[in-house]
């Protein structure tokens, strides 16, 4: 297989192949050796060491097996599968699909998803916005990233994908700091008319809302904005690219964090509190 042009993908493909390089190692195995147990040729395994070949998944299970490892199959096999999608710049995603075109390219996997798990350390989940707050909230997208302006489908298609919260079998338990509810996207009457509509959410069967203070000790501090799919995939987002993490090993550090924000943060009535305050401050 010829390699992936982006550098992204090629780094991550290098990195796997380092990896199983080091597992044959660690084992005492020549490449010959290694080889010779899984039942190919020994330049096979040269080649994937070397990254110039991308391994099957039956080709990393029988690697670890050979090695006597193969526990660590399962994370290898998807880091391997998530080589091309695993950390996307936002400019090159841009590049081949518009914002509307990006906000619909996410409704196949909400529907298939049964539980959500969300956390926000810097905006309102999407599925929560109110229409003034995902304008302003697209209107920085397009500043910062130089963006045609097809905000109002964007912004349509976003609204459009929050039908989920209402219909068919889902769960959503979202997080959110409490400055989030602070800062101000779009005028006051905007993000007041958005902090009423959060306070609303909370009284659907399918949401669970939680703040987390500003105040008091804590155990973790706020980290990047994530999303969780059932117990499978990872989104993060950073300013410049989106991160997809499938490797089991590391969906379960996501899972442990955000048990632990879960127990940071206040509902019902306190959140509710929290909110009213907010409100409050923008006068």
């Amino acid at each position: 297989m010829s390699v992936i042009p982006s550098s992204n993908a090629q780094a991550a493909r290098e990195a796997l192949a380092g990896r199983l390089k080091e597992i044959r190692r660690d084992a005492g195995l020549t490449g010959g050796d290694l080889a010779a147990r899984c039942g190919w040729h020994k330049a096979k395994s040269s080649r994937i060491e070397n990254a110039r070949t991308t391994p099957s998944d039956a080709d990393i299970s029988a690697w670890c097996a050979a090695c006597g490892v193969p526990d660590q199959a399962a994370d290898l096999i998807a880091a391997n599968r998530a080589v091309e999608t695993m950390y996307v710049q936002w400019r090159r995603l841009h590049r081949s699909k518009s914002l509307r075109h990006i906000q619909e390219g996410r409704v196949a996997l909400h529907e298939r998803t049964r539980l959500f798990r969300t956390y926000s350390s810097d905006v309102v989940p999407g599925f929560l916005q109110t229409e003034g707050y995902a304008t302003a909230v697209l209107q920085s997208v397009v500043w910062l990233r130089d963006l045609p302006d097809d905000i109002p489908q964007a912004v349509a298609a976003r609204l459009a994908r929050a039908r989920v919260l209402r219909e068919g079998d889902h769960r959503f338990v979202m997080l959110i700091e409490e400055d989030v509810l602070r800062h101000q996207m779009g005028d006051a009457n905007t993000m007041a008319q958005q902090l009423r509509h959060l306070s609303s959410a909370m009284s659907l069967p399918s949401v669970s809302l939680g703040v987390i203070p500003v105040k008091g000790q804590r155990p973790i501090w706020p980290v990047e904005t994530f999303n969780v799919y059932d117990d499978e995939q990872v989104t993060v987002e950073l300013l410049t690219a989106k991160v997809t993490v499938t490797a089991p090993s590391e969906v379960r550090d996501y899972l442990k964090t955000f048990a632990e924000l879960q127990r940071q943060a206040v509902y019902g009535r306190q959140a509710r509190s929290l909110i009213a305050s907010a409100i409050q401050a923008l006068g």
